[in-house]
């Protein structure tokens, strides 16, 4: 393995501006001598709780526990390994790295890796190039024209056509120095049968570029366009760089959108993908119409905690989802679906409904569990009694994930009507949340993901800043029970939730959830939602970071005593100068989180 010079690190780390390379993704605004903050990229959020300081080239997010120094953001922001992150770094601000030493094969590979890349990065081109300019691609052009494709958005894309002759990027590949052994490992050559000749594997196809989280060409999708060729898709064939399920197309282009919003959006097809980015859907990826893989859920989980299935309709489409639900369940990724009018695919929409009604589907996705209950409710048979059993054999797995919550009773009440029974008799046949499901001679439906017990109360952001001090508290119970004794239950509090969590961890700090009555469900779920947001150990929590989030809070009673002073016209100034005062107060705490997590 390739190795640096000892001070490798540190050369790439005073070449770094922080400023500008976390500027790139983040709105910054200077908050004190070495602070400057912003919204975070990494969580969904209306007020900063993220914070760098550039001198020494450390972030901090309160909200979401994300911290790191230049090379973790690189690692983060741009789905790098460390080391590729350095060279990321160094090439971007002009550091040249020496290798100390390195392993003769493992610098032969690199190198083949890098000429490959170059070669498919040189092919990616020419299909542009040809799809623009060559009098063949001309049927290629108007069917992507058709679909509602504009010319600057597959620009983008590096949309492109392959020639229909057998050679074309043969010829022209040699001609640039390669090998037909270069050629053939890029999948670029496929080897006549019984013959050592080889030829173009794409030919006469609408191109689209398979690229990494970097953007580098690692293959290609090709899709006929004449209705007697054979596949309709092709894809590169599995070599040492390309391998199909572990690509999510468009990855590259939507990670920065998706970590901005929170959320990503999974759908089947490579125009869905460009159509929806043409909508504005920017955070928008594909799996290439196979079905889900643990490797393309991990890449999901990178790009965002929430993905939004937007799937074709059809029953195929349904099944892909229960089977990408399967495959989620127990990562820390919520699913939720987008439901499309059926036979119609987000291409389709954008082209015919517009952009708008595509962003009010999206905005309207429901909970998978959900779409799930109402599925199996459409393909029951509810006519007879043993298949309203059925029905409900395949609905208490799904109903022993969903914690207590207004959705789960709107469920329950969704089954009842449907089932024309009493909410009371749907309720006890479902189980208690929690519970493992009743025996039943019918088979157990597919498992759903597993999502955080939440209450499905819609929060404010006050409320979530109030529950992101409660969980750091009790990852930090040492620190916690000091701050929890510090705060004004009636003043620093917005509501009655977040005033009774703070009673219940004054007493209950150690095991929050020792005690609970099991008859007072909304405070069993008030308290495992916030001992699920607690920072993990390894995320490194601290006592800096607990009277940090104390101070955030201060903060905002002094915003809202500042609004109250404005509104009623008096004691403006003096709510202006506690406002400054804990502002002045936050921003010190912040300094000392960053302090502590600065790289030693």
């Amino acid at each position: 393995m390739a190795r640096y010079a000892d001070d490798a690190k540190e050369q790439v780390r005073d070449a770094v501006d922080m400023i500008d390379l976390v500027g790139t993704k983040v709105d910054l605004r200077r908050a004190g001598a070495n602070r400057y903050e912003g919204l975070c990229p990494f969580h969904d959020e209306r007020t900063p709780s993220f914070g760098i300081d550039p001198v020494k080239k450390v972030y901090h997010c309160f909200g979401c526990q994300a911290s790191g120094d230049c090379f973790t953001w690189a690692q983060e922001m741009e789905g790098l390994g460390f080391v590729e992150a350095m060279e990321w770094l160094a090439d971007r601000y002009g550091v040249t790295l020496e290798r100390e030493s390195e392993d003769p094969q493992e610098a032969e590979r690199r190198k083949r890796r890098e000429r490959l890349l170059e070669l498919l990065e040189r092919t990616a081109a020419f299909y542009v190039r040809y799809l623009w300019e060559s009098q063949e691609a001309a049927r290629a052009r108007e069917y992507l024209i058709d679909r509602g494709l504009d010319e600057a958005i597959l620009r983008e894309f590096r949309v492109g056509y392959s020639p229909s002759a057998w050679d074309k990027v043969l010829v022209a590949s040699r001609r640039a120095g390669f090998s037909n052994k270069e050629l053939y490992d890029a999948g670029l050559a496929s080897k006549a049968k019984g013959e050592g000749r080889i030829y173009d594997r794409f030919r006469g196809r609408i191109m689209f570029p398979l690229a990494d989280i970097r953007g580098r060409v690692l293959g290609f999708g090709a899709r006929a366009l004449r209705d007697n060729q054979q596949p309709k898709y092709l894809n590169t064939s599995e070599n040492d760089i390309f391998h199909k399920g572990r690509q999510l197309f468009a990855a590259d282009l939507a990670r920065a959108p998706a970590a901005r919003a929170g959320e990503v959006i999974v759908a089947e097809g490579y125009t869905d993908v460009i159509a929806l980015h043409q909508a504005g859907l920017r955070n928008t990826v594909a799996t290439m119409g196979t079905a889900m893989t643990p490797e393309q859920v991990g890449e999901l989980t990178r790009l965002a905690p929430r993905a939004l299935l937007a799937l074709d309709a059809d029953s195929a489409g349904q099944e892909a989802m229960i089977r990408a639900a399967k495959v989620a369940r127990g990562k820390k990724l919520e699913l939720r679906v987008v439901e499309l009018p059926p036979g119609r695919d987000p291409a389709d929409l954008a082209a015919e409904a517009g952009a708008a009604e595509i962003r009010r589907l999206v905005e309207s996705s429901v909970p998978f569990v959900k779409f799930r209950v109402e599925r199996a409710l459409a393909t029951g048979d509810l006519g007879t009694a043993e298949g309203k059993d059925v029905v409900l054999a395949e609905l208490r797995p799904v109903f022993a994930d969903i914690p207590p919550s207004v959705l789960r009773e709107e469920l329950i009440a969704l089954v009842a009507d449907k089932l024309n029974i009493a909410e009371t008799l749907a309720a006890q046949l479902l189980g208690r949340p929690g519970s493992a499901p009743a025996p039943s001679a019918a088979p157990p439906a597919d498992e759903v993901d597993e999502a955080p017990r939440r209450d499905a109360v819609q929060l404010t952001a006050a409320e979530e800043q109030e529950r992101g001090f409660l969980a750091y508290c009790i990852a930090v119970p040492h620190a916690g029970a000091k701050a929890l004794e510090q705060i004004d239950v009636e003043h620093d509090l917005t509501t009655n939730r977040s005033r009774a969590a703070v009673r219940w961890l004054r007493e209950h700090l150690d095991d929050p959830e020792a005690g609970l009555d099991e008859q007072d469900e909304r405070l069993q779920v008030l308290i495992r939602d916030i001992r699920f947001r607690a920072p993990k150990p390894e995320d490194e929590p601290s006592a800096e970071g607990v009277e940090a989030e104390r101070l955030q809070l201060l903060l905002a009673r002094a915003e809202r005593e500042v609004v109250e002073a404005r509104r009623a016209r008096e004691g403006v100034d003096a709510a202006l100068r506690r406002r400054k005062a804990a502002q002045e107060e936050y921003a010190a705490a912040m300094d000392r989180v960053l302090e502590a997590n600065a790289p030693r």
